[in-house]
Parts: structure tokens; C-alpha cells; sequence
């Protein structure tokens, strides 16, 4: 857990359910969110398919008919989304970050990896669907991607002095 790995598709998940928010409450057919967002179609069907399984999303066939997000876009937390597709949000060797036991001077060790799941999932569980189609995040979320360390990877941090 020591890396935030985002998958391509949780990625791809999380733009369709973007891309419906926005439509919310109309719908969208899978060719039409492909193309939005560049996800392979094919791809995409079976991602529908999950947040249909997860009943995030509905379906309807027809002339009038495509995928729709089955929620109001403001009850929809990236998370929720995020955990159609990858189940745990963190993990460390498939285990939860409060499974994992060590011993000797790395017990505390179970500890950070907990808090850093809780800080992660702080972030994710307060952004919803609508925020982002909104462009506006939470004021804690926008605070943090407002700092200009954020944006740098920690090889690309300026070196101390």
C-alpha cells in the first residue's frame, strides 16, 4: 500500500460515471461515453455492466435508452465507484491494512498503513459525482490539491538544503 495505484480501470469507471453524472437524469449510450472519454468501447460495456451489477447505474433499451446513473449524482462518492471495480481501496499484500500483523519493531508499522488508508479514503468518500461535474471539490479536498507539493511525484521534489 505504500503506492496509490489507480487502475486503468477504475479510471475508465470513474469517468463513465462522470460522464452520466453530467447527462444525469437523461442517458447516455456506451458509444457516446467511449468517445468522450477515449475508453476502448468494448471495455467499457463491461464496466457499465459492473455499476449495473452494483446498481449504480441503469439501463434501458430503445430509442430513448442507454445507461443512467440509478442515484442522484450528489449521493455518488468517487469511492463508491472506485470499489465497484477494486474492491478495498487499500491494501497490503491482498490483505486490509487492519489484518496485517507484524512483530518486533515494525508492529507500529500496521498503524501508518491504517492512517494513511483513512486519510486516502477521507478524500475519496467526500468527493461525489457532482462535485466533479461541478468542477468545485470539498474545501478540505481542495485545500490539499491547492498545495503545489501535491503535484509533484516525491522524485520530482526539490532536494533539501
Amino acid at each position: 500500500m505504500a503506492l496509490v495505484r489507480i487502475t486503468a480501470r477504475v479510471d475508465y469507471a470513474v469517468r463513465a460515471a462522470v460522464e452520466l453524472a453530467a447527462a444525469a437524469p437523461g442517458a447516455l449510450t456506451c458509444d457516446r461515453i467511449a468517445a468522450a472519454q477515449g475508453i476502448p468501447s468494448r471495455f467499457l460495456q463491461s464496466i457499465l455492466g459492473d455499476l449495473q451489477h452494483a446498481r449504480l447505474v441503469t439501463s434501458q433499451r430503445g430509442r430513448e435508452g442507454g445507461y443512467r446513473l440509478a442515484l442522484p449524482p450528489s449521493e455518488v462518492s468517487v469511492a463508491r465507484v472506485m470499489r465497484v471495480e477494486q474492491g478495498f481501496l487499500a491494501e497490503v499484500h491482498g490483505q486490509r491494512p487492519e489484518d496485517v500483523e507484524y512483530s518486533g519493531t515494525a508492529v507500529p508499522l500496521a498503524s501508518v498503513w491504517v492512517a494513511a488508508r483513512e486519510a486516502y479514503r477521507r478524500v475519496l468518500e467526500e468527493v461525489t459525482l457532482a462535485d466533479v461535474v461541478a468542477g468545485r471539490l470539498p474545501g478540505p479536498v481542495a485545500e490539499l490539491a491547492a498545495l503545489e507539493q501535491a503535484w509533484r511525484s516525491f522524485g520530482d521534489a526539490p532536494a533539501d538544503g
